[in-house]
């Protein structure tokens, strides 16, 4: 079995005070986007994790596996397997692809063990807060913790330019710096830099953004810098690293990657994408 997982792209994130529980409620747009890891699951003599690159656990402790082993338990079964993951969607970058894995990885089981979408969508939110979404995916709003998913009119007609600076930042320390900031509001995407789909809506901006560049100050650098090569606004995906911008077409996205000059993780033009993972026919 074998299925590519998507990334995601936060185009707004709202971040709220944490709750009683310490989670903080959020509301965003959540979009995925044509870059994709490769998650392939087959049967083995004992169970194996295994990533391309350094960048993910290749143990139990990988999300996928995670994923793998809830729905034998759901399913009540304990066939071994093997769980190969190609990566491509940089870690640690706000995009989504430890979760885009698992979510990959959980519909590929779900459907071979006849686990239907209510029992895989509970599966989802006990993951992570992101996997909900590209267990999905496509456009939506999502709000809570993640788990609460408003499906909306898809994306399309535009595409974006990602860059990925050459660090990462963690999640749990961008969101402490924002409570330590008093929860700070990200500055909006001017509208005439929107394309038409996102203007008039929920506010584009990312709210972790002055956490990220207390944590890190690179971050605004690379952002300025980026935003004076392309001539547009740069905004920030999740928790960071990944920067990106809005252009008309996927050619002119990739112009604009072509474009720069630094030593990046990783740099890709993408367009929106109407599903969170796909199932890969034989062959591919």
């Amino acid at each position: 079995m074998h299925a590519e997982a998507f990334a995601k792209v936060n185009l707004s994130l709202v971040v709220y005070a944490p709750s009683a529980d310490g989670y903080h409620p959020l509301s965003g747009v959540f979009q995925s986007v044509s870059w994709f890891d490769t998650v392939s699951i087959t049967d083995a003599r004992i169970d194996e994790v295994t990533v391309s690159n350094d960048e993910a656990p290749s143990d139990e402790s990988n999300l996928a596996f995670k994923a793998v082993d809830a729905v034998r338990r759901m399913a009540r079964v304990s066939t071994p397997v093997s769980v190969r993951i190609t990566k491509r969607i940089p870690s640690g970058a706000g995009l989504g692809g430890g979760s885009a894995d698992a979510a990959a990885a959980l519909g590929l089981m779900a459907g071979r063990y006849g686990i239907d979408d209510e029992q895989a969508a509970d599966i989802a939110e006990s993951l992570g807060a992101d996997v909900p979404f590209s267990y999905v995916g496509g456009s939506a709003r999502v709000e809570g913790r993640g788990e609460r998913l408003t499906a909306i009119a898809p994306m399309e007609g535009f595409a974006l330019a990602i860059v990925v600076p050459p660090f990462s930042l963690s999640t749990p320390e961008v969101f402490r710096r924002w409570d330590s900031l008093g929860g700070p509001t990200g500055e909006m995407v001017p509208e005439p830099a929107l394309p038409p789909r996102l203007r008039g809506g929920m506010p584009v901006r990312n709210d972790l953004y002055p956490a990220a560049v207390a944590l890190d100050p690179r971050i605004a650098d690379w952002r300025a810098e980026l935003s004076r090569t392309w001539g547009a606004p740069v905004a920030m995906t999740g928790s960071g690293s990944a920067l990106f911008s809005f252009f008309s077409t996927l050619d002119e996205a990739r112009d604009a990657v072509d474009t720069v000059d630094l030593p990046t993780r990783a740099t890709e033009a993408v367009v929106p994408v109407d599903h969170g993972w796909e199932r890969m026919t034989e062959g591919r």
